[in-house]
């Protein structure tokens, strides 16, 4: 199974909750993995990772092998049920809770 997949079919089940920052987080300690396991499997240095995935200006570029790309979870729109605000009971909100 792959492993963008996985990521997809998290960040699909969880884009509902309120979880950016969760997402970035998880974003965040899944690229750092993926480069750590690059350079252990190909033996490189911190110099020869930056020469990949950087561009002459600084700017960091997504991992890639054989033109498949790792999928971010920061760049998933999160969104909330608004809809369902009002129509939740709530039993505070009537007169007679106690």
């Amino acid at each position: 199974m792959s492993f963008n997949r996985i990521l997809r079919g998290w960040s699909n089940y969880f884009w509902h909750a309120v979880c950016k920052h969760t997402m970035s987080n998880l974003d965040h300690f899944v690229w750092w993995r993926v480069v750590r396991w690059w350079k252990r499997l190909h033996r490189l240095r911190w110099k020869d990772v930056h020469r990949r995935l950087a561009d002459h200006t600084g700017r960091w570029h997504k991992p890639s092998a054989d033109g498949i790309e790792l999928f971010y979870l920061a760049e998933v729109p999160i969104t909330r049920y608004r809809y369902r605000g009002n129509t939740i009971p709530n039993p505070w909100t009537l007169a007679d809770h106690a």
